[in-house]
């Protein structure tokens, strides 16, 4: 088959014949439709991000599909079914602390390259093979259709966040970085739960215009100054009453102190989601005030990814019509251009906006 293949960091992806992935017990192989590009995909192929990646791979974070083969452990899953395949790939023998790594992005830790020798072929390709459990059903769609479903990827990253929040409907949300590709998805998937009310703070009046115009006035904008302790103040104000959970997505360039007077915006007893990359480029820790903390009994999630039910349940709320895959708009490419997509998701991974290669 074809496939892209990233041979040596900072080096382009080369297209060439690969050996067809081949079908073991607990796996299927799915037939790529479509797959999306995150914007920062250059940072991870030039070596910037420092993923975990064993060398040579074909990367790719999930995507969209059709079965094309199952094991014998399947029973709901039937050939040609179009499905998502959810990069999250969990090892099977601890279920309380799985190790994890994303199929054709990173792993975490010893265990996770483990699993990354096995499942470590992505999606920039015709064919590939994943877990049973990965391979989630979305019902009748159309190939066209398929682009736009790849916003399933983005989508869940918040949704696995508010779940681990239990985040309720009716309550307050603050999305700390709600102007970015991640942060906007998750003003989406926040007033799909049922949030009565999302706080969103930036400094780009532009997007935080079009949140408004896209999702009405239960999207509450906030201009940051860069007055940690004013802006505080303008994202307690801009809310209706309590913030009952604060969600953070803020990228790595980003500084602590803006991460800390949105956290600090939180009611008492409120709930904290940590999903962002904020100091994974080193500098300082987020500090937060130990007292506070715990005389306000603030809970505080660090969160990578979502269980492994999130992915079925965010289709439910799409199939609903809570939940309009119709907010992205989405730009595609073929395989043999794989390289000019890379390129195209780092100029344009602004809010609602998808690359997709269709292999």
């Amino acid at each position: 088959m074809k496939a892209a293949v990233l041979k040596s960091f900072g080096s382009p992806l080369v297209i060439e014949n690969v050996p067809e992935p081949v079908l073991g017990t607990g796996e299927v192989i799915v037939d790529v439709v479509a797959t999306r590009v995150l914007s920062y995909m250059n940072e991870v192929f030039s070596g910037e991000r420092n993923y975990a990646l064993d060398l040579p791979i074909i990367p790719g974070p999930g995507g969209i599909g059709r079965v094309r083969a199952t094991g014998p452990d399947a029973t709901k899953l039937a050939v040609g079914d179009w499905v998502f395949c959810d990069p999250t790939v969990r090892s099977r023998d601890d279920i309380v602390a799985p190790d994890i790594a994303l199929q054709g992005l990173t792993a975490a830790g010893p265990g996770g390259m483990r699993l990354q020798r096995h499942f470590r072929h992505g999606s920039y390709a015709e064919r590939m093979r994943v877990p049973t459990e990965n391979v989630k059903r979305l019902g009748a769609i159309t190939s066209a259709e398929a682009s736009q479903w790849c916003a399933l990827g983005t989508l869940l990253v918040p949704y696995g966040g508010f779940l681990a929040a239990d985040l309720q409907p009716g309550e307050t949300v603050l999305v700390s970085g709600a102007t970015g590709n991640f942060g906007s998805a998750a003003v989406s998937v926040a007033l799909a739960m049922g949030a009565a009310c999302v706080v969103a703070p930036g400094r780009n009046d532009r997007i935080l215009t079009d949140l408004v115009r896209r999702f009405g006035d239960r999207v509450k904008p906030v201009k940051l100054t860069g007055n940690a302790s004013d802006d505080c103040e303008s994202m307690k104000r801009a809310a209706p009453g309590p913030i009952d959970c604060v969600f953070d997505i803020m990228p790595p360039s980003v500084s602590t102190t803006v991460v800390r007077a949105a956290i600090m915006t939180v009611r008492a007893y409120g709930r904290v989601v940590l999903m962002g990359g904020v100091g994974m480029a080193g500098g300082a820790g987020l500090d937060l005030p130990y007292p506070w903390i715990m005389r306000n009994c603030i809970s505080i999630h660090g969160v990578w990814m979502y269980p492994p039910d999130a992915a079925s349940r965010l289709i439910a709320l799409v199939r609903a019509g809570l939940l309009r895959l119709d907010e992205y708009a989405t730009t595609d490419f073929d395989l043999y251009h794989v390289n000019e997509a890379v390129e195209h998701a780092a100029a344009n991974g602004g809010p609602f906006r998808l690359t997709v290669i269709r292999p």
